[in-house]
């Protein structure tokens, strides 16, 4: 009965979501109606985390994982464009802040949380190391090249990319986002599959009988509705986040940790519950693959939504943000080669993250 009503509300959250989309569209809104589009942007979004995890129940693993990690992303990039557009100058290290914001919340918050979730319920948390590696070291690439080399480039001022090297790094990044994509469902699909303490291969949900075709289809429409009003409702509400940071005292940066940690919010919950259920591999997946979509399909997007957003796109790191970028590699590098982890692993990670939000708060 429980699992009967919150379907029904999966259904109506996306429908009144949308109307509320067009019943707003272009206002001023005060400030009562700013909360209530707020909680109808949030049940939005966990509307299409059902939905999205619906249609990959149906696909299976790690096709589900994929297409929750791109339909997360797809938010992501639509919030960024459309605060860039309407922001003005404040916008143009937008882009930056919430893609290096995303890689720490789900390499130190996402990877964290599920580790210890995981180690809590089995002691030792397992994964494959081979899969869960090369994942990570595609997110190390790409951030590398997106974020840390525009800070020493020098045929522009300042820490951007020249046309022509953002054109470059924007072609690299979808190129090794496909490259691991291909390798993760297709060469080498097992290295990505769940495994059990044993280091048996889980093959599927012996619990659960995937959804009819049907459903899954019902569910793909309702989701690209949820992400329709998430990705409006947030642009109505997007004046109401910058005056709110302003007013209190925050540096602008910390809009674009809002906006990662709003679009990750589905990414979280889904792979909570999947190391809940002692499928540690599917919440890795999650986390990384959520960050490398986070980087290796915003950044071509952003390089091509530059072709008419006017003003610089500033994207090179700060010290400080550098600092913070190669140690979660370095303590995500020692966590993934053994291929099991405990609470310690989980709490490092978590404790980076609280790090990254005290100094985005207080620079």
């Amino acid at each position: 009965m429980n699992l009967k009503i919150f379907s029904q509300w999966t259904v109506a959250l996306p429908v009144l979501s949308v109307a509320a989309l067009v019943l707003t569209w272009g206002r001023d809104l005060p400030p009562p109606l700013v909360v209530v589009v707020a909680l109808l942007l949030g049940g939005a979004v966990l509307a299409a985390v059902h939905h999205a995890e619906v249609v990959a129940h149906r696909v299976g693993e790690p096709y589900g994982s994929l297409i929750l990690a791109v339909a997360v992303t797809v938010i992501e990039v639509a919030l960024i464009v459309t605060l860039m557009i309407s922001g003005g100058e404040k916008s143009q290290s937008l882009a930056r802040d919430t893609v290096f914001a995303a890689v720490m919340i789900t390499v130190n918050g996402i990877l964290g949380i599920s580790l210890l979730v995981g180690a809590v319920r089995r002691r030792i948390a397992v994964f494959n190391p081979e899969g869960t590696g090369g994942a990570l070291a595609t997110v190390a690439a790409i951030a590398t090249l997106s974020l840390v080399l525009p800070t020493f480039t020098t045929s522009r001022p300042g820490p951007q990319f020249s046309p022509a090297q953002l054109g470059f790094a924007a072609v690299v990044s979808l190129g090794l986002y496909l490259l691991f994509v291909g390798v993760q469902t297709r060469r080498h699909r097992d290295y990505f599959m769940p495994i059990t303490t044993e280091g048996e291969v889980i093959d599927s949900e012996e619990h659960l009988e995937p959804p009819s075709g049907r459903t899954a289809l019902n569910s793909l429409g309702l989701l690209l509705l949820a992400l329709v009003a998430v990705v409006g409702l947030a642009k109505g509400i997007s004046p109401s986040i910058e005056s709110g940071v302003a007013s209190a005292g925050l540096p602008h940066s910390v809009v674009g940790v809002v906006i990662a940690l709003l679009v990750l919010l589905p990414e979280t919950i889904a792979a909570v519950r999947a190391a809940a259920r002692d499928r540690m591999q599917t919440s890795l997946n999650l986390a990384l693959g959520s960050a490398m979509a986070s980087i290796g399909l915003t950044i071509p997007a952003i390089a091509a939504a530059m072709i008419w957003l006017e003003g610089p796109l500033l994207l090179g790191l700060g010290g400080t943000q550098m600092v913070l970028l190669v140690l979660t590699f370095v303590v995500g590098t020692l966590t993934v080669v053994p291929g099991r982890a405990n609470i310690l692993q989980g709490g490092l990670h978590l404790g980076l993250l609280a790090v990254f939000l005290f100094l985005a708060a207080s620079p």
